[in-house]
């Protein structure tokens, strides 16, 4: 069998780097029920119960608290997400996203 020759260079110099983090905030505000908080943390989060509330009573002691840590694209998503519910059952809840 013949040998066949590439002029294809190989590069040598490749450098993988893990994707940045981002953090999805959930902020208080006055109208959005506890229960509902602690629904979207069950659901869209997958936070247990305990952690929900707890993450629930920071939101409305400090004004907000992350809800999770997630590459650009996940994060984006579960706050769209979690604000599309909020504006189906009728509450501003209001989440954003930034680096972590």
């Amino acid at each position: 069998m013949a040998e066949t020759s590439s002029n294809i260079k190989e590069n040598q110099n490749i450098k993988l780097q893990e994707p940045r983090k981002y953090n999805v905030i959930l902020h208080n505000d006055d109208f959005t029920t506890m229960e509902f908080v602690v629904k979207v943390l069950t659901i869209i989060f997958r936070k247990s119960e305990a952690e929900a509330n707890i993450l629930m009573l920071k939101v409305h002691k400090e004004g907000q608290a992350t809800a999770g840590t997630y590459s650009l694209d996940i994060a984006q998503s579960k706050a769209r997400r979690a604000m599309s519910l909020a504006r189906e059952e009728g509450f501003p809840l209001r989440l954003t996203v930034e680096q972590a």
